[in-house]
């Protein structure tokens, strides 16, 4: 048998494999998470994991739906990654007094600041796509 008749089914498999590119995204973000300790860069491990996916996304050696049912499923179960922190704030009456407003006023306003930068950002990167798809 030939490599690329092994290769093209295992390809199959990952492209319908929830839990193959969930795990793809999970060594991406610990490949990073070990670059920024052992480098000691000041920029947080999620934002090495981004530049490497966009890396491998650009330079096509991943494609998008190599990454489409993991990232789906992350985001689907994005609430469980949050519901240990319901316990924390339950422990913590001074949160339900002005120290709490105070945090969730940071809190709104960083995820609307979140949410902004993201979808600028995204938007950017549909337009490079899209001049890119049109030069060639």
């Amino acid at each position: 048998m030939t490599t690329r008749a092994i290769a093209i089914p295992l390809r199959r498999k990952f492209h319908n494999s929830s839990l193959a590119q969930a795990g793809l995204l999970f060594l991406v973000w610990l490949a990073s998470e070990g670059f920024v300790r052992a480098t000691h860069v000041p920029v947080p491990s999620g934002i090495i994991g981004l530049l490497i996916v966009f890396t491998l996304l650009s330079s096509r050696r991943v494609s998008p739906r190599s990454l489409r049912r993991g990232s789906d499923w992350y985001l689907g179960e994005m609430l469980l990654f949050f519901i240990p922190a319901v316990p924390a704030v339950m422990a913590h009456p001074e949160f339900f007094g002005l120290l709490g407003l105070k945090l969730l006023a940071v809190i709104l306003l960083g995820t609307v600041a979140v949410m902004n930068v993201t979808a600028l950002t995204v938007d950017l990167f549909f337009r490079l796509e899209a001049r890119r798809e049109r030069r060639g």
